[in-house]
């Protein structure tokens, strides 16, 4: 089965190299610069930079486009060291990589040619949009849509809402709506490559009709924007339909494909997140004293380190499994939604445990935890709310243990 990501998976040895790489990085420019950025709420850029530097926006594309040609196994365990020193610096790359997947994957060869070399290097980087102010989980409630005009060309009209990385991006992947008379819904919404100018909140000339608001204000997740999309009047030529001619009215399907990886992402950020917590943790247990002992001597604390640490092991095999499926070319929809659920509960509790091991200071601005405690809700909304994980497993399982 035909597989997005390189079918001869890089060398072990320098697989680790890269790993490693990236968790010095980590430790010496993330972790040091995450406060300020969460605390000012503004973009990282000497981080981005640096994850140009690594060559990280082209991690999963081939070689002869400009990228490192690494399988999603590689590319989670990337996410997971990222996520690790701030939930945001993963979340700048995984809008891009979905981007960069779907065009592997769907995109026709012009569209490979013209948009890849420049995603490889982070010169270009891409955003994706589903979900609408109406509608989140509930894709095929979407409105916005796409009419053909007589000269051949689509206009977009409507407003997406959620959308990271909205502003910095250049392109834009969207699902809009281009037959409403489909019966099911899905089977009339395409996928459309929007391109404008980042960094740009109203676009004109090529690019009039794509407008960028202000970022939504949020509680955590911070540096990375998350914006709507306003849709009046933009146009754009049928080349732009991802996949060309037979991309039309199979946006749904190509969409619902790319999340199963960008869950992956998801998945190895709670692993990143629910790390960092039980590091912090354990430490922090061993220095604070109570009752003329270290804190890690209570039994309770105790219990609790034991079972952040089961949640993180458990978590990351199960994204490892799913990501390896998906380098297979094998269906892992099932595996990725549990790899997400687990995952994101994983950080979630564990931010929550880490917070009450710290007592009072975790609660000060002072100490890391406050910050991963403000950004672990994210993990059980993104890529579909934990709850929408649960039936899409039970659905996956009844049909593999139909009776």
């Amino acid at each position: 089965m035909a597989t997005a990501f390189s079918a001869e998976p890089t060398d072990p040895e320098v697989r680790e190299e890269i790993v490693s790489l990236v968790r010095q990085f980590t430790d010496e420019q993330v972790i040091p610069q995450a406060e300020h950025y969460d605390a000012t709420d503004t973009w990282p850029e000497p981080i981005v930079e640096g994850l140009k530097e690594l060559g990280l926006f082209g991690v999963t594309l081939p070689e002869e486009y400009g990228g490192l040609g690494l399988d999603l196994q590689t590319y989670a365990r990337i996410a997971e060291e990222l996520a690790r020193g701030w939930i945001s610096i993963p979340g700048i790359i995984n809008t891009h990589f979905i981007g960069a997947y779907l065009l592997m994957k769907f995109g026709t060869e012009e569209q490979k040619q013209k948009y890849l070399p420049q995603m490889a290097t982070g010169e270009l980087r891409a955003a994706f949009s589903l979900s609408e102010p109406h509608c989140g989980s509930d894709v095929q409630a979407i409105k916005t849509a796409a009419t053909k005009l007589d000269d051949g060309r689509y206009e977009i009209n409507g407003q997406k809402l959620w959308v990271t990385n909205g502003l910095m991006s250049g392109l834009v992947f969207v699902l809009v709506v281009t037959d409403p008379t489909a019966s099911p819904k899905y089977k009339g919404m395409t996928c459309f490559i929007c391109e404008k100018e980042p960094g740009v909140e109203v676009n004109t000339g090529d690019y009039a009709g794509f407008e960028v608001p202000p970022k939504i204000k949020k509680m955590g997740y911070k540096g990375v924007e998350s914006t709507e999309l306003v849709f009046n009047g933009y146009k754009l030529s049928a080349d732009q339909i991802l996949g060309g001619e037979a991309g039309l009215n199979n946006g749904f399907k190509q969409m619902m494909d790319s999340l199963e990886v960008g869950r992956v992402n998801v998945a190895a950020r709670g692993v990143g997140v629910a790390q960092r917590a039980f590091e912090l943790a354990i430490r922090y247990a061993q220095e604070r004293e109570t009752f003329g002992k270290p804190i890690a001597q209570h039994q309770l604390v105790q219990e609790k380190l034991a079972d952040m640490y089961t949640r993180v092991e458990g978590a990351r095999l199960l994204t490892y499994r799913a990501a390896e499926l998906k380098d297979k070319g094998e269906r892992s929809d099932t595996e990725a939604a549990m790899a997400k659920l687990a995952a994101s509960e994983a950080g979630h509790k564990n931010a929550e445990e880490s917070l009450r091991i710290h007592g009072g200071f975790g609660f000060s601005k002072e100490y890391e935890i406050e910050r991963i405690y403000r950004d672990a809700p994210l993990l059980l909304i993104g890529e579909g709310t934990s709850d929408i994980q649960r039936m899409g497993i039970a659905k996956g399982l009844l049909k593999r243990f139909a009776i």
